[in-house]
């Protein structure tokens, strides 16, 4: 793991980063390298699961004290550092998140004598895509997917009678062997899994037919999911013990990050929204009052005389509602003046004739510029 890149410098933060810090910094380069604002681009796809990579552990704080501790070897099993064996990030560019959530929520980390235990099953990982409108206004989905669940022949035993069901010889049912090593140091004890019973303390003679010994089976299944309004692109929904099951112990949970598209007319900022809207040179002058859209219906913006492209005006409380929450952020309307393209003969006439009435005061106000400058 020596080529990767240390996670704060990734998502630019400091290591005694705040955790609202690091959720800021990863939903800035998330967005910025989101696939769907960078369709095509490799560069920008290698950073995405970069970025999301850096965020999965320094977000955890279990996994974020073993990288402070340990950095990459953490979660390099070859090392044996850090407890989180076998975890991986590889499926993160796929956007299959299994791999990553089951690392950091199920029952596989090494350490102590939880594999003869009750365990507690692998949690799943979904990419749950929504539109700018339904992450911010709120919306039910039906969420369809396949999860592992004990196995109702041999009630996750594995053995097609209870029977058949003996304590490992090999490590007396503990799931753990002890070996000694001799050092320069002297002698060095270590435990490792029981390779006879694979840590589980039970040896089977005869397996099941229906589960092949695995004491799970694959199923499919449905859930309405209610998306609060406000989630954010990058966020994550936990849905407690809808993941898969362990065959002696409970489920994990299903994990939704959020994937959010982006709006034509709105950008989004925490709460509030921001948008462009064009006003021609007449409306500048002599101000108009504008109907802007918003989510869920319009807005007036009142525009006064001698109103500058650029001008900002803040519309309050039309933005997005903070999650689980009554209030909600405001809209920004920033106002724009469209210069027209192409005029008629008669239309370059009339405003010639408009300068040359303003000729006296635009005159005055260019050369008190100049003598500004020559200053």
């Amino acid at each position: 793991m020596a080529d990767k890149r240390d996670y704060y410098e990734v998502l630019g933060v400091s290591k005694g980063a705040s955790d609202d810090e690091i959720k800021k910094a990863y939903r800035k380069l998330a967005k910025k390298y989101h696939p769907d604002v960078n369709p095509g681009d490799k560069e920008a796809e290698e950073k995405f699961k970069e970025v999301g990579e850096a965020y999965g552990v320094l977000s955890n704080a279990e996994a974020k004290a073993k990288y402070d501790q340990y950095g990459h070897a953490a979660f390099d099993p070859a090392s044996g550092g850090g407890g989180f064996g076998g975890f991986d990030f590889g499926g993160f560019g796929g956007f299959d998140m299994g791999d990553i959530f089951s690392s950091f929520f199920g029952g596989s980390g090494g350490g102590g004598r939880g594999s003869a235990q009750t365990q507690r099953g692998e949690s799943i990982g979904l990419r749950l895509k929504l539109t700018f409108e339904e992450a911010a206004l709120g919306c039910k989905k039906k969420i369809e997917f396949s999860r592992k669940e004990r196995c109702s022949t041999c009630n996750g035993s594995g053995a097609e009678n209870p029977s058949d069901i003996e304590t490992c010889k090999t490590c007396g049912g503990t799931g753990r062997v002890r070996t000694v090593q001799n050092t320069i140091f002297g002698q060095m004890q270590s435990q490792t899994t029981c390779s006879a019973c694979r840590g589980k303390g039970k040896t089977i003679k005869n397996i099941c037919k229906k589960c092949s010994g695995s004491g799970l089976k694959t199923v499919s299944k449905a859930l309405d999911v209610t998306i609060p309004a406000g989630i954010d692109d990058g966020e994550r929904l936990t849905l407690r013990s809808q993941g898969h099951s362990a065959p002696n112990g409970n489920a994990g949970d299903l994990v939704l990050v959020v994937s959010v598209s982006a709006h034509k007319f709105f950008q989004r900022e925490g709460e509030n929204l921001h948008c462009e809207f064009p006003i021609s040179f007449a409306e500048a002058v002599l101000g108009t009052t504008l109907s802007v859209p918003t989510l869920e219906d319009k807005a007036e913006v009142k525009i006064p005389e001698g109103t500058q492209s650029g001008t900002v005006f803040c519309v309050k409380g039309k933005g997005i509602q903070r999650v689980n929450g009554r209030t909600k952020g405001d809209l920004y309307v920033t106002v724009n003046i469209d210069v027209p393209k192409s005029l008629s003969k008669e239309q370059k006439e009339a405003l010639l004739n408009f300068d040359e009435k303003c000729g006296k005061k635009a005159s005055t106000k260019r050369q008190s510029f100049f003598d500004k400058f020559k200053k």
